[in-house]
């Protein structure tokens, strides 16, 4: 009886839990909705004499998500931003024609997206410059990082809060080791691997960097900075030698140095930076009714992208598929890239005869070997059919490499970091933390004699691990052939400057791995030209997954990292590595996790 009405209260408690969570979830949605036809409402007209501002304080996904609601009640505060680079790409770019949109405010602080991402949407805003027909751009922020700083310096005038600083100081990476701790803890990783930069196994059997992994970082991290400081430089009307000087010196160690040293044109505090637009151009103040015309026009970039429709419709289509995030084999989603939905687009858009053309737009560090090789095979297929161009984003390493190799022309970013070429396999044998550490023993019964093979109980035998390095070699040959055959190139040059060793786009075009260097528009621009199409329309692939199922679906994981992270801070990242070890089961192409470039 108390076991009933246990049970009893238990699913009573749930009910009521349950209800609440349903609850908050439909009040989200009406809100949402409702905000959402309050802002289609507001946005349907831009004001004349409006400032688009750019934010770039989110995270910057290639394709803007869909929110599935919003919990915003205060209309005095302005929504955070969401766009995703293409929206990004699209205001800019639209923005330039638009009579109403007199200029660009970027207001800036730290950007957390990658340096390929910056340089795509600082290219756009060059041509906006060139394209607008004298209409301005204005930066200004508390602090700039080299990241956004490299983005501001596009502008005509760059601003700096007068207590402010610019930390110009060169690019490093930093690598955390975790040898030391899986020693004390009794676990050992078995390695399997081709490449002698192949570094993704580095912090788990060392506890520092190679000779070979330091050496290609260097090279990497050199080429990244020197293309930032060129554009820099051109734009500020100063020299890379001297720049080169400020950050080995340290000497932009204030905004008055940074003044001093020409890296700013004024130091301001914010309300004057609004007084700035209405003196420091054509007509910068508004005509809205409701400010009385004293004030200017802000426009955001979520509420500008509504304002306007550039997707046109025709019969003749360019199809643009999106490959995003690790490759895992199985559907995935619009984070990862999964080799079933990934494949599964490329064959709609070679089988569709309305598609003239494929766009393929990888942004992957790489992942499972196999589902690598299943994407590269429907690459082929289309390839064979209708142009099929590569655009790479700020990553197309290893298995995202592997992916873009077979197409008929591949376009990177100067600072996409790619290459890569290399596959490895990892096994923890964790006997040591089993018996030694927590007491426990395992035994086993087996038909064969490696039956119980692999097992994380206890270490491989000499034969057992002669297989496994058989097949990563057997996987590496079958990449180094990939390459070979898709580039046009020997496979024994392929292996000279495969190894597992990274490039970026500057250094890749140079040895052969890459044909143009450009964004995602230059791309679709090849491809229309190898079509032999002026008029089309964009077809954009995988079509993106619906908002609440991927919410619900991803609801308990998210929350589990987030509250982790929250929990352990900085700390938290070994702690993800080591758990990410759990999915680099079979032969692996894939670079590091995060390449920390600081």
């Amino acid at each position: 009886m108390k076991t009933f009405f246990g049970s009893l209260l238990g699913s009573f408690l749930g009910g009521i839990i349950g209800l609440v969570i349903i609850f908050f979830i439909m009040i989200g949605m009406l809100a949402g909705l409702m905000k959402s036809i309050k802002t289609k409402a507001d946005v349907k007209h831009i004001y004349n004499n409006s400032v688009l501002e750019i934010r770039l304080d989110h995270v910057i996904s290639e394709r803007t998500a869909e929110a599935p609601f919003h919990f915003d009640f205060d209309d005095n505060t302005p929504a955070r931003e969401t766009a995703g680079l293409d929206d990004i790409i699209a205001c800019i770019r639209h923005a330039a024609t638009d009579a109403k949109i007199k200029g660009i405010y970027l207001n800036l602080g730290d950007i957390p997206a990658g340096t390929s991402t910056i340089q795509t949407i600082r290219k756009e805003l060059q041509d906006f410059k060139t394209s607008s027909g004298g209409k301005f751009i204005i930066a200004y922020a508390i602090g700039y990082s080299q990241k956004s700083y490299y983005l501001a310096s596009v502008a005509d005038k760059i601003y700096l809060y007068p207590e402010g600083e610019i930390f110009l100081k060169g690019l490093s990476v930093e690598m955390m080791f975790y040898k030391r701790a899986l020693d004390k803890l009794g676990i050992q990783i078995q390695v399997f691997r081709h490449g002698r930069f192949k570094s993704f196994v580095e912090p788990y059997i060392l506890d520092k960097m190679s000779p070979d992994n330091r050496v290609q970082l260097r090279g990497l991290i050199t080429s990244l900075w020197g293309d930032m400081l060129s554009d820099i430089a051109d734009s500020r009307h100063l020299t890379v030698h001297d720049l080169n000087l400020m950050a080995d010196s340290l000497s932009i160690s204030s905004a008055k140095e940074a003044l001093k040293y020409k890296l700013v044109d004024s130091l301001l505090y914010p309300d004057q930076i609004k007084a700035e637009f209405k003196t420091s151009g054509p007509v910068l103040v508004g005509d809205k009714k409701d400010n009385g015309g004293n004030e200017t026009n802000y426009v955001s970039l979520n509420e500008y992208r509504q304002s306007f429709n550039t997707y046109k419709t025709t019969a003749t289509k360019i199809a643009v598929v999106y490959a995003n995030g690790d490759i895992i084999e199985g559907e995935g989603d619009d984070e990862t890239i999964g080799a079933t939905r990934i494949s599964r687009a490329i064959r709609d858009a070679r089988l569709d005869a309305d598609v003239k053309a494929i766009v393929l737009r990888v942004n992957s560090p790489g992942g499972d070997g196999i589902a690598s090789d299943i994407i590269w095979r429907e690459v082929d297929l289309a390839k064979k059919e209708k142009p099929v161009i590569v655009s790479m984003g700020d990553y197309a390493a290893s298995g995202g490499y592997y992916i873009s190799c077979a197409a008929s022309e591949i376009v990177a970013e100067p600072t996409t970091i790619t290459g890569s070429i290399g596959v490895f396999g990892l096994l923890p044998n964790a006997k040591g933390l089993l018996e030694d550490k927590l007491g426990i023993t395992t035994d086993t019964v087996s038909t064969n004699t490696h039956s119980s093979a692999p097992s994380i109980s206890y270490p491989l035998e000499t034969k057992e691990a002669k297989v496994l390095q058989s097949a990563i070699e057997n996987f590496y040959h079958t990449f180094l052939t990939r390459v070979s055959n898709g580039r046009n190139m020997t496979v024994a040059n392929v292996d000279s400057i495969g190894q597992g060793r990274v490039w970026s786009g500057t250094q890749a075009r140079k040895i052969g791995l890459v044909d143009t260097l450009g964004s995602l528009k230059v791309a679709i621009n090849i491809a229309a030209k190898k079509a032999n199409i002026s008029d089309y329309s964009i077809e954009e692939l995988p079509h993106q997954m619906n908002p609440f199922h991927k919410l619900m679906s991803n609801f308990g994981t998210e929350a589990g990292q987030a509250f982790m992270k929250e929990i352990f801070g900085i700390a938290y990242k070994p702690i993800e590595d080591i758990a990410k070890l759990q999915n680099t089961k079979g032969v692996q192409a894939r670079m590091l996790y995060d390449l920390n470039i600081q």
